[in-house]
């Protein structure tokens, strides 16, 4: 399902986190994110308030979009998302925050997201295709 180009384009680029609730959908990009050995997609909570209000009332669902704005390679990522607030990835994922902003933030939690499907956005004959 997440072949290493999927893997390679998550890891190098900024992601868009799409979620839903009644009827309103909610979009923000990620940059605290990584890609698990076990092909999981975990988030640092720094600031996904209307997100995890959306995952609760979605049962987790959620959307993540990922490109290479030059090359125009892109994924769509369907899965459901669970959300902690403690363990090593938190633990990450605070220090990394609390060194970017000087202590002036932190993660408050993490998403871990476990991919569904995995369908190609990249212009071309393949688009659309689920791999």
């Amino acid at each position: 399902m997440m072949n290493e180009n999927v893997k390679n384009l998550l890891k190098n680029s900024i992601w868009d986190l799409a979620t839903c609730a009644d009827g309103q959908p909610n979009v923000v990009p990620v940059a605290f994110k990584d890609v698990t050995d076990d092909g999981k997609l975990v988030v640092g909570d720094v600031f996904l308030d209307t997100t995890l209000k959306n995952i609760r009332a979605n049962d987790g669902r959620i959307a993540i979009s990922v490109y290479n704005a030059q090359t125009l390679e892109g994924y769509q990522i369907k899965g459901k998302a669970e959300y902690v607030t403690e363990g090593t990835v938190v633990d990450t994922f605070k220090a990394m925050v609390e060194k970017m902003f000087n202590g002036a933030a932190t993660a408050k939690g993490a998403l871990i997201i476990t991919p569904e499907k995995v369908i190609v956005a990249t212009p071309g004959a393949d688009n659309k295709k689920e791999l």
